[in-house]
């Protein structure tokens, strides 16, 4: 199984392909495995269940997740999001909401995600609606 960092990796971009094809979740997660397939190396991936239970959680509860984070995000709707940054924020309000991390490694490595694969101007963003959603939960 591979690390949760790596797995969170994977998460965001089935989570993009998803949100931008439209395809049901099962093929977005088989295109992501046959990427993997044809890119890495010959042998087939190991299954990452980590990373298929956050996909597939955050794509289920997409419209209560996206209901939270247009409440948190300042006047930002979420089709003016930068779809990277939109898919950050599900797959974290989904891990911060229905799974047993530390709220404090959620947003560290949402943080971190967004350094990755969006850029820093998105990283105060996320960062400022993360801490909302968390402020949000405590009460």
């Amino acid at each position: 199984m591979p690390a949760r960092h790596t797995s969170r990796q994977r998460a965001l971009q089935v989570l993009y392909q998803w949100d931008m094809t439209k395809l049901p979740m099962d093929e977005a997660i088989s295109a992501y495995y046959e990427s993997l397939y044809s890119e890495e190396n010959a042998q087939r991936p190991d299954q990452d269940s980590f990373m298929e239970e956050l996909a597939r959680g955050a794509s289920d509860m997409a419209p209560n997740l996206d209901k939270r984070i247009e409440h948190n995000s300042q006047h930002w709707r979420l089709e003016r999001m930068p779809p990277v940054d939109r898919n950050i924020l599900r797959l974290a309000i989904f891990e911060m909401t229905c799974q047993k991390t530390p709220i404090a490694i959620v947003i560290d490595e949402a943080l971190e995600l967004a350094r990755q694969f969006s850029g820093e101007e998105s990283v105060g963003f996320i960062n400022g609606v993360l801490d909302a959603v968390h402020k949000e939960l405590r009460n």
